[in-house]
């Protein structure tokens, strides 16, 4: 019984509650060990303090990604259980911010209050506006 090295960790965690054992070996696709994963490296990604969570969420979805000011979103986070409130600029942030949040480390859940400045649904953007980046720019 093996994992891959793509496999998330909730895929790993998952497998070795099923088949019940304290190490799972990660393999590539040509069989070549390349590390073992332990009962105590799941935990350490689970057991997160809420606060540390809650930071990563503010930092690294709102402020890098989304480009979105904390203060502009309130984090709570309460054994893992993520739940967001407050404005996005954009409607469709508010679903990527909930995709992004479910992935970061320890989160259990994610529930989502996130309301938006804009709706950006059914938006298209004119073909004379796109803007070909593989040929050089037309003289």
């Amino acid at each position: 019984m093996t994992v891959e090295p793509t496999a998330t960790v909730n895929a790993a965690a998952r497998l070795m509650s099923d088949r019940r054992v304290k190490r799972l070996p990660v393999v590539t696709a040509d069989g070549v060990l390349v590390g073992i994963v332990s009962r105590s490296d799941l935990l350490g990604v689970f057991l997160r303090g809420d606060d540390d969570i809650a930071e990563e969420i503010r930092h690294d979805v709102f402020e890098r990604a989304l480009d979105t000011p904390a203060e502009r979103v309130r984090v709570s986070v309460d054994g893992g259980r993520v739940v967001l409130a407050g404005t996005v600029e954009r409607r469709g942030w508010a679903a990527i911010a909930v995709e992004l949040v479910d992935r970061v480390d320890g989160v259990v859940s994610v529930g989502s209050e996130l309301g938006w400045e804009w709706d950006d649904t059914g938006v298209t953007i004119p073909e004379a506006m796109v803007v070909d980046i593989r040929h050089e720019p037309r003289p």
